[in-house]
């Protein structure tokens, strides 16, 4: 038989074990809680570093290393908030700089890409941002997509984002799908008082105060353009816009003189030498306007107009 001190030494030995047992497990615990936190604390490092190097060269200006970091990010994290914004917006900045129109549509489909994904999480709800670079976007995209453009800039208006170039880009993307009222009225939001205008944006409210035969309001904005503007090529827009409006309200020799005033100051131009052909035709004299088509084809053979006048 087994003395009771025997049974004594057994059960302290079998308790032991349980406590080494109870003691390994808990240890075994904390180990994998401690290992947890340590890689996820590392990640989290890791993904802060990777914020600060993005940020870094986008305040930077290096737009081509954010979106390539971005880029490479988004493998492992494709719904990333923050990667999906830089990227977006790095790659709207590329596309805006490309010489080449479909080098310029690639990344602003990447653009869109990236910040249609961006948009459909909750920290966009507030940011106006997304909304403001989508709808330049979609405007740098052409007439077809011009009714997003106005979408999601309305949108940036609607969340109070403060961009001044805003009403102006609201301005194309309505007239461009025939919405003149509202391009107006976007367009004179953007004349900010005691501020220079753009030449464009003159010439952009004459348009499309033109295509609603608005002729007299158009004037006062192409005068306003011919008169300030240092660019010679904004002043002969202007003046043939002009020569136009003065054509339609049967006013020849306003128009005519119009054209003159640029052959003077700005020499030949194929295109005014078309025109006063034009005109020439408008008032029955079909040699002076034969004589003006055959001028503009001479300085520039690939004027279709002129050639076909001329056929």
């Amino acid at each position: 038989m087994l003395s009771n001190n025997t049974w004594s030494d057994y059960g302290r030995h079998i308790y032991l074990l349980k406590k080494i047992r109870s003691f390994g497990i808990v240890f075994l615990s904390l180990a994998a809680i401690i290992v947890s936190i340590f890689v996820f604390s590392q990640i989290n490092r890791g993904a802060g570093n990777e914020r600060r190097e993005l940020l870094h060269v986008w305040n930077e200006g290096n737009y081509e290393m954010a979106y390539e970091i971005s880029k490479n990010a988004l493998i492992d994290r494709p719904l990333d908030y923050f990667l999906l914004t830089i990227n977006g917006f790095s790659a709207y900045q590329m596309g805006v700089s490309q010489i080449n129109n479909q080098s310029m549509l690639n990344f602003i489909n990447i653009c869109i890409f990236s910040l249609r994904k961006a948009i459909m999480q909750k920290e966009a709800l507030k940011d106006g941002r997304l909304y403001y670079v989508l709808g330049k976007a979609y405007g740098n995209k052409g007439a077809e997509y011009a009714d997003l453009a106005v979408k999601y800039l309305n949108m940036a208006n609607a969340l109070n984002y403060d961009a001044q170039d805003i009403p102006e880009y609201l301005g194309l993307a309505y007239a461009a799908f025939g919405d003149y009222r509202n391009s107006v009225i976007s367009f004179t939001q953007a004349l900010i008082p005691g501020k220079p205008v753009s030449d464009n944006l003159l010439l952009s409210i004459a348009r499309s105060y033109m295509a609603m035969d608005e002729y007299s309001m158009a004037l006062g904005y192409l005068q306003r353009c011919i008169e300030t503007s240092p660019d010679s090529m904004s002043v002969i827009t202007a003046r043939l816009l002009l020569a136009e409006i003065h054509k339609k309200n049967n006013d020849y020799d306003s128009a005519e003189s119009q054209y003159n005033r640029i052959l003077e100051t700005s020499g030949e131009n194929a295109e005014v030498r078309f025109q006063l052909g034009e005109l020439y035709n408008m008032k029955g004299d079909t040699t002076r306007a034969r004589s003006e088509w055959r001028m503009a084809f001479r300085q520039d053979p690939s004027h279709a107009r002129a050639r076909a006048r001329l056929n």
